[in-house]
């Protein structure tokens, strides 16, 4: 599904971006899955904060926008409790319009 790739690499470094910069260890787990009809990416770490989008920004905001990125270029996406602490931060994408 090569027609996906932009917007899957996209969110995928958004979300590992989040790691880096608001977990205190930056580790996490990526798993990226083919689908019938697209591609599931999790991104889990052992933070139990769930992701915040941010309020108002500045026109020359240089950070905060990666959650409204997110919603922009994904199908869905959401946040669950992962195994044994942390979270889960998901997303999918269809590969048909």
């Amino acid at each position: 599904m090569p027609e996906l790739t932009d917007s899957v690499e996209l969110a995928v470094t958004e979300l590992v971006a989040n790691v880096v910069r608001h977990v205190p260890d930056r580790r996490c787990v990526l798993l990226v899955l083919r689908q019938t009809a697209g591609i599931r990416v999790e991104v889990s770490d052992g933070s139990r904060q769930p992701p915040c989008p941010r309020g108002e920004l500045g026109e020359d905001a240089e950070s905060g926008r990666g959650l409204l990125l997110l919603g922009a270029v994904v199908d869905k996406w959401g946040v669950a409790p992962a195994p044994g602490g942390g979270k889960t931060v998901w997303f999918e994408i269809s590969g048909y319009s």
